[in-house]
């Protein structure tokens, strides 16, 4: 083992970095924490209304499907650059190091803040998604319970608070939780299906026309045509937080393998076993005019139609504790993420939040900062349910952006001189495929966004506007103003933290220009070569 982490800490080094966590987590905790992230049950729970009650049953199906597939080669494609730069910068640490020297500081400022919002507001909406289903949850138990801004902001922030509380732990600790949220997931998920098959009669199971074919597409957009509103069912499967390994893979254990191979798992197993929740939830569903009933979440009330009240409620609370589970490990990569950030001075802090605490080693200043973002757009529900809405729809679109981007100057600047690409173990080569996946995924990823960005309901109002796009060009807009009048007297880019004897005992010699090595010293010494591909 001390021969494995030496390693590891020699490759974070040789990209410019000093060890600064204990690697704790082994590659059944890194897979436990790539499955985690992605929500499995709870993701589906939570949007499931949005494809079922746009374009009806068969976007359910179909669209996960499809959604899922192309996922995959997103997925793969930001695994093959995690494991060529495991940092807990992530992309944004990519990104720069993707690109020639004048370019580094605006792409990675301009990446660094894309995926560090999209962070904080995917923690904010998940969480509020958490809070919804509790409460939801209880208004099935108790009709005439009345749920109000204040309870919902109340609980909402008292759950973050405890996710706050719990990230505070050191390394180990998390590590050994981390382990079991595979198995709650999985097995939840799988608990689920056997359940649902079990107590619907065969005669109530809608026809596999209704599951699969025309007669499912039932369109209430109010507005849209069949297309789009079909269409609209992939809002409900561009997962996101793929990275999310990448942000954790400084304590890591054999990160250049794990972390992307943890990302390669986690997405398939959650499209396969994904497709598989939703074809049985549509084929017991009962009546759609019935849903989403009492409860809020279509989900849940189809639980309740064919188990009963009880044990649907039962079998909630644990799709409640896998939403817990996202909102936990979603806060720990994206306080990593704010640590690199201010490590490489991209915070007007002075490199206060890229501090670790001696006493856990772990960045407890930046965990406690991720909190309050994360509290503050769910504050907002109290003044503006529109304006919070608002905020949770950055999510998808910023963090999607911040992926395509390092994935593009991959191969847009693949023959540049003065910048160099050196594989890590997970490789998909240079061939048919890799081009295939980084193609695809940017070409998916761009349509996508255009969904994100069109309203899913007619007529369109102040209130059920998608703001989602204009929030994320305003992101770009100010942070490159922000950059222009002040930012870059004190970002330059990811910056070698690296004291001079191990650089001198690296070989590098100069001021390097984007993290560490520069790309002759790279050359010298790779993270991993082509010869190590898989």
């Amino acid at each position: 083992m001390p021969n494995i982490v030496d390693d590891d800490d020699l490759n974070l080094e040789v990209l410019g970095y000093k060890p600064s966590f204990r690697r704790e987590f082994s590659n059944l905790a890194t897979i436990s924490f790539a499955f985690s992230i992605m929500g499995l049950c709870s993701s589906i729970a939570t949007t499931f209304n949005t494809p079922l009650l746009l374009g009806g049953p068969a976007s359910v199906t179909w669209c996960w499907l499809l959604g899922s597939c192309m996922c995959f080669t997103l997925g793969s494609s930001i695994a093959e650059i995690v494991s060529a730069f495991p940092t807990c910068g992530g992309l944004y640490t990519a990104s720069a190091q993707l690109c020639p020297p004048a370019h580094r500081a605006v792409v990675g400022w301009i990446v660094g803040w894309l995926n560090i919002l999209g962070q904080v507001a995917g923690i904010s909406s998940t969480e509020f998604g958490l809070t919804s289903m509790i409460l939801g949850a209880v208004s099935l138990a108790s009709p005439d319970f009345v749920v109000t801004p204040g309870k919902t902001v109340g609980l909402f922030v008292a759950l973050l608070i405890i996710h706050g509380t719990l990230n505070s732990v050191a390394t180990k600790h998390l590590a050994y939780a981390t382990r079991s949220f595979v198995f709650v997931n999985i097995g939840t998920t799988m608990t689920i299906v056997i359940a649902l098959l079990a107590t619907t009669p065969r005669s109530e199971m809608h026809a596999a026309s209704y599951v699969f074919g025309s007669q499912g597409i039932i369109n209430q957009t109010g507005g849209w045509n069949n297309g789009i509103a079909f269409l609209l069912g992939l809002l409900s499967v561009q997962w996101t937080d793929y990275d999310a390994t990448a942000h954790i893979s400084e304590e890591v254990q054999r990160a250049a393998y794990a972390a992307p191979t943890a990302i390669f798992i986690a997405v398939i197993g959650t499209g396969i076993l994904g497709w598989i929740l939703n074809v049985v939830m549509v084929l017991c569903s009962g009546p759609i005019e019935n849903l989403p009933g009492v409860s809020g979440s279509a989900f849940l009330q189809i639980m309740a139609l064919r188990m009963g009240v009880t044990a649907a409620l039962v079998l909630w609370s644990f799709v409640c504790i896998t939403a817990f589970f996202v909102v936990q490990t979603a806060l720990q990569a994206c306080s990593r993420t704010i640590y690199a950030f201010s490590r490489d001075h991209g915070l007007p802090d002075n490199g206060y939040f890229g501090h670790i605490s001696g006493y856990t080693q772990t960045p407890l200043r930046s965990i406690w900062l991720a909190t309050a973002l994360s509290i503050l757009p769910g504050l907002l529900d109290l003044a503006s349910p529109v304006a919070a809405n608002a905020i949770f729809a950055l999510t998808a679109m910023a963090l999607d952006l911040s992926y395509i981007i390092p994935i593009f100057l991959r191969r847009f600047y693949a023959n540049h001189p003065k910048v160099h690409f050196h594989p890590g173990p997970f490789y998909m080569g240079s061939g048919l495929v890799g081009w295939a996946a980084n193609v695809a995924c940017i070409a998916w990823t761009v349509f996508v966004t255009v969904l994100f960005a069109l309203p899913t309901v007619w007529p369109v109002s102040t209130n059920n506007m998608n703001y989602a796009s204009a929030i994320t060009v305003g992101v770009i807009l100010l942070s490159g103003i922000w950059y222009i009048l002040s930012a870059h007297r004190h970002y330059h880019g990811p910056t070698s933290n690296l004291d001079a004897e191990t650089k001198a005992k690296l070989g590098v010699t100069g001021k390097n220009d984007a993290a560490g090595a520069s790309a002759e010293e790279q050359k010298k010494t790779p993270v991993s070569g082509p010869e190590d591909a898989a």
